[in-house]
């Protein structure tokens, strides 16, 4: 197998991570959503606090948010996929959000980032960034703009 097709076999696999990793998230299924991180995650969530790390905290920030939807909502836009070797770098587009006490689906665009390696033969999230623009004028965050 030359390079090019380990390299397309890698993305493949991160694609196939990704998309575990978003049904998981839309079933709010905790256990599936951390069988998709590796222990010592480290993570930049665009709510709540700066910087996680490892599983335990992150468990416990995923736990009080899916806690406080309603149903989950989320779609990947855009992604795109690099590896070489054990490693790979994705970026894409996220329309997340749930459905609110008042039974209205809240929904935004942001902007994810992560990291992966493949240990042990599986690949795993090893870093995670989500972020939202926002207006420096008033400090509120843009989650209407529209990609």
């Amino acid at each position: 197998m030359g390079t090019t097709s380990q390299s397309l076999e890698s993305e493949d696999r991160v694609r196939a991570l990704l998309d575990a990793w978003c049904r998981a998230t839309t079933a709010k299924d905790i256990d599936a959503i951390f069988d998709c991180y590796a222990p010592e995650i480290v993570a930049f969530d665009a709510i709540l606090q700066l910087r996680f790390k490892g599983t335990e905290a992150y468990r416990k920030h995923w736990r009080e948010c899916l806690d406080s939807c309603g149903a989950m909502h989320f779609e990947i836009h855009e992604a795109e996929v690099a590896s070489a070797g054990d490693v790979a770098f994705v970026h894409y587009m996220a329309r997340c959000g749930g459905t609110g006490p008042d039974g209205k689906e809240h929904l935004g665009w942001m902007r994810a980032t992560i990291g992966c390696r493949e240990i042990e033969g599986r690949w795993l999230v090893t870093h995670e960034h989500f972020s939202a623009p926002f207006d420096p004028m008033s400090g509120k965050s843009l989650f209407e703009l529209q990609p």
